[in-house]
């Protein structure tokens, strides 16, 4: 499948971001069903895997899930421009770039945050992949590293990789501590520095700037959309998955859907997925919080979390998982 220029979407108001181990094929298909209007990424894959793996696996997706981008982890301006070239084969509308992952099994293999230090090589790497597919490349990165957390040093990186070539930039309002902390520890101890982000806007107003980082609620969202060009949801949209539809409903003018109609869309494609071999469970952990914050919400998750990993367990789960929440909900 190949995407033409004229049909190219890198850049939306609203995004999904790339989370390693939630956003699968199958979270984003149900997350599709829940936002038509945002653009939606992979999780994190990596050179070596996408050169050395089973390719196929990695690259696949519903089309229902589009637009979608893929987000590449390396550091081999040769390798990046090679799986760019496998993500455009496969239909990907972007390649965005991992320059935000904090964690050090990534560090070591020279892939996320630590590139911070070294923009001239994010710069190659952006360079050879444009020499080689006609997508659009981005890059989603932190505000600092350490120490290095300036205005300038931001300014800097941001100039060096854009003259390259890249006009699309997701920020983490947030700098990564790359000893010290913890993955989950540096999306919450380092402050939220959102006035950062909206520096190189104003610093580079010929590009898109996506901000992303601690973006809880529908009302927050308009703040951003004021000074830049989209918000990515991180977490929040995982957790409580609703609020996609929320946030179409009360920013998007779209009619408010009702979550017992998207567990029943999404019931085909589950089926087709465990024809296919696919457990159920792999499925069900992504909407255990399709009624976060309802009243038997708790039920919901609690019935799919015990019954969905039963080795024959199929759509009857979610039946019967309805009924256990039945005599405390009432549907939005």
């Amino acid at each position: 499948m190949t995407v033409s220029k004229a049909n190219l979407k890198p850049v939306s108001t609203l995004s999904v971001a790339p989370m390693m181990d939630w956003t699968d094929r199958h979270c984003r298909y149900f997350h599709r069903l829940l936002s038509p209007s945002s653009l939606l990424y992979t999780e994190m894959l990596t050179t070596g895997a996408l050169l050395h793996g089973d390719r196929n696996r990695l690259l696949g997706f519903d089309n229902a899930e589009q637009p979608l981008i893929i987000q590449l982890g390396g550091s081999n301006p040769e390798e990046m421009a090679a799986c760019a070239l496998f993500a455009q084969q496969a239909g990907y509308q972007a390649v965005n770039i991992n320059v935000g992952c904090p964690s050090d099994r990534v560090q070591n293999g020279r892939i996320g945050a630590c590139l911070m230090s070294e923009p001239e090589l994010v710069a190659q790497c952006v360079t050879q992949m444009r020499e080689r597919v006609d997508i659009p490349i981005t890059v989603k990165t932190r505000i600092g590293i350490d120490n290095h957390d300036s205005a300038e040093f931001l300014m800097n990186f941001i100039g060096i990789i854009a003259e390259a070539g890249c006009e699309t930039f997701i920020i983490h309002a947030r700098k990564a501590i790359l000893s010290g902390l913890s993955p989950k520890e540096n999306r919450t101890i380092p402050p939220l520095n959102y006035q950062r982000a909206y520096q190189v806007k104003k610093m580079f107003p010929a590009l898109s700037i996506v901000v992303n980082g601690g973006i809880q609620a529908v009302n927050e969202i308009p703040q951003h959309w004021e000074q830049l060009d989209g918000v990515m949801i991180g977490r929040a949209a995982y957790h409580n998955p609703f609020l996609l539809a929320d946030i179409e409903h009360q920013l998007f003018s779209q009619p408010l859907l009702d979550r017992e109609k998207v567990l029943f869309d999404f019931i085909p494609y589950i089926e087709k997925q465990l024809a296919m071999g696919v457990s159920l469970q792999s499925m069900t952990k992504h909407i255990l919080g399709l009624f976060a914050g309802q009243p038997g919400g708790k039920h919901w998750r609690r019935y799919l979390s015990e019954h969905a990993r039963a080795k024959d367990a199929g759509p009857e789960v979610f039946l019967k998982a309805l009924e256990a929440m039945r005599p405390y909900m009432t549907i939005n």
